[in-house]
C-alpha cells in the first residue's frame, strides 16, 4: 500500500532537502504534484521503483530520497523488474526497445544531461512514454571548456605543467614549447546550437573570424555573431580552429573521419565538446601521430574512457578531459533539479516540464 500522493512544488522538496540552497531555488520553482512523504524517511517499499545507473550523486539521492525507491541498472534483468515505474539515467547507459519491453510499467524517462543518443527515444514514444532532459542550462559551461580545450591545445598548457613540474625545467629558455596563437584565428563552429552559439560568442572577444556549418542557416547568428555559413569541406580547409558541438545521430556518427581531416590545415587544431563517436577514432589517432593536423582537444572519445593502452594517450599533441562539458557546481546543481523536476512530473502522470520531442516520422 503506498502512501496517498500529496501536492507540493519539486523546488520546495529540494528546498527542504539541500536547506538554504535549494530554498534559493524553491521560489522560482514551477509546480507539479509528486508523491510526498512527510518529514520522515519513508518506507521504500511504499514508493515508486526508479531504476538507475547508481550510483547518482549525493545531491541527486538526497533529492529523489522522498519521491523514489533508486533500484541499480541490474533490477531490470531481476524479479521484480515488472513494478519499475521510472527510468533515472545518470551517466549514459543504453535505454533501447528491449529493455522498455522488460519494464512494461515505466512511464517516464529522465535523463540528466542534454544528449540523448543514449536513449531510444522513438521506441519510448511509440509506448507512451515521455523522455525529459536538462537543455539550455549546459550551453555556457560547456562553451567555456571547449575554449579551455582550444587555448590549451594551441598554447601546450598540459605540456607546459608537465614541464614545469619535472626535473629538466632548470632555466628560462625561450625557444622552447613554442606554441599556435588562438586569438585572431579563424575559428569553424560545427553545428551552430545552442553550444556552437555561446563558442562563438566567446571567439568574438579573441578577434576570430567565425565560420559556421549547420543543418539550417542561422541569419540572426550571422547577424548577431558576425558568422559566415560554409559548407563542411570549405570550414575545414580555411578553419585554424575546428570545435565539434553536434548531437550525435545517424548522420554525424564518425562526422569528422580521415578525409574530412586531410582538408584541414597541418596547423589547425580539432576540438570535441560533443559525443566521441562524431569523430573517427583510429583517423584521428593517425592525424595527429603523423602531425598531419596540429593537435587535438577531446572532452568525449569513442569509446569513453579509451583503453588505457590506447595511442592517444600517449601523444603530447592531444588534450583529453574525462567528459567535463557541464562540470561545474552551478550547472550540475541546476541539471540535477531539472532532471528530478521531469521525473516527480512523470510519475504524477503530469506533462514534463523538460521534454526531448519524439523524431519525427
Amino acid at each position: 500500500m503506498r502512501v496517498a500522493p500529496q501536492n507540493v512544488t519539486v523546488g520546495s522538496a529540494i528546498g527542504l532537502i539541500l536547506g538554504g540552497m535549494g530554498a534559493l531555488y524553491a521560489a522560482g520553482a514551477a509546480s507539479y504534484s509528486i508523491r510526498a512523504i512527510g518529514p520522515r524517511p519513508p518506507d521504500p517499499a511504499m514508493l515508486p521503483r526508479v531504476l538507475a545507473d547508481l550510483p547518482v550523486s549525493p545531491a541527486i539521492a538526497d533529492m529523489l530520497a522522498n519521491l523514489a525507491e533508486l533500484a541499480p541498472w541490474s533490477a531490470a534483468q531481476e524479479p521484480g523488474a515488472e513494478r519499475i515505474e521510472a527510468i533515472y539515467t545518470y551517466g549514459h547507459p543504453i535505454v533501447d526497445a528491449a529493455m522498455l519491453d522488460r519494464l512494461p510499467a515505466v512511464h517516464v524517462i529522465s535523463n540528466f544531461g542534454v544528449g540523448v543518443d543514449h536513449i531510444d527515444v522513438a521506441a519510448a514514444a511509440a509506448r507512451g512514454i515521455p523522455v525529459g532532459n536538462t537543455p539550455g542550462v549546459l550551453d555556457g559551461a560547456t562553451a567555456d571548456l571547449a575554449f579551455a580545450l582550444l587555448l590549451a591545445a594551441g598554447r601546450r598548457l598540459v605540456e607546459g605543467d608537465r614541464y614545469a613540474r619535472g626535473p629538466d625545467f632548470l632555466r628560462y629558455d625561450p625557444t622552447y614549447m613554442i606554441g599556435r596563437e588562438v586569438h585572431g584565428a579563424t575559428l569553424g563552429v560545427v553545428g551552430l546550437g545552442r553550444i556552437g552559439t555561446q563558442v562563438a560568442r566567446r571567439a568574438r572577444a579573441f578577434d576570430m573570424p567565425v565560420l559556421y556549418c549547420n543543418r539550417r542557416r542561422r541569419p540572426e547568428a550571422e547577424d548577431s555573431l558576425g558568422a559566415r555559413h560554409v559548407p563542411l569541406a570549405e570550414l575545414l580547409a580555411e578553419s585554424d580552429c575546428v570545435v565539434l558541438t553536434v548531437p550525435l545521430t545517424a548522420e554525424t556518427r564518425h562526422l569528422i573521419g580521415r578525409v574530412e581531416l586531410a582538408r584541414m590545415k597541418p596547423t589547425a587544431i580539432l576540438v570535441n565538446v560533443a559525443r566521441g563517436p562524431v569523430v573517427d577514432t583510429d583517423a584521428l589517432t593517425e592525424a595527429v601521430a603523423s602531425r598531419r593536423i596540429y593537435a587535438a582537444a577531446l572532452d568525449v572519445t569513442d569509446p569513453e574512457p579509451l583503453p588505457r593502452d590506447h595511442p592517444l594517450l600517449r601523444l603530447d599533441n592531444v588534450t583529453i578531459t574525462p567528459h567535463l562539458g557541464s562540470g561545474t557546481e552551478q550547472t550540475r546543481r541546476r541539471m540535477a533539479e531539472m532532471s528530478v523536476e521531469n521525473l516527480a512530473a512523470g510519475l504524477a502522470g503530469r506533462p514534463l516540464p523538460f521534454p526531448v520531442a519524439p523524431p519525427q516520422p
